[in-house]
């Protein structure tokens, strides 16, 4: 049985979300002031790095599913 996009869709972006999810939970742990040193700064950088790179997941979804609902018009 063949899978449909749909499926390989659910499979794959289910698993790449819990890969990102697993990974923030690592970096979360950096938060752990025993082992590490960071300042103000040192985390807005990081929490605007994902910020951003999520804004870039945003754009290339929407992009996405309006490119499949665009009618052609003069």
């Amino acid at each position: 049985m063949s899978k449909t996009k749909r499926d390989r869709f659910e499979q794959i972006a289910s698993n790449r979300v819990n890969k990102v999810i697993l990974a923030l939970q690592s970096l979360q742990k950096c938060s752990n002031t025993y082992n590490y040193e960071y300042n103000e700064e040192d985390v807005r950088k990081m929490t605007q790095a994902i910020r951003n790179q999520i804004e870039d997941l945003k754009t290339a979804f929407d992009k996405g599913v309006k490119k499949n609902t665009e009618k052609f018009k003069f």
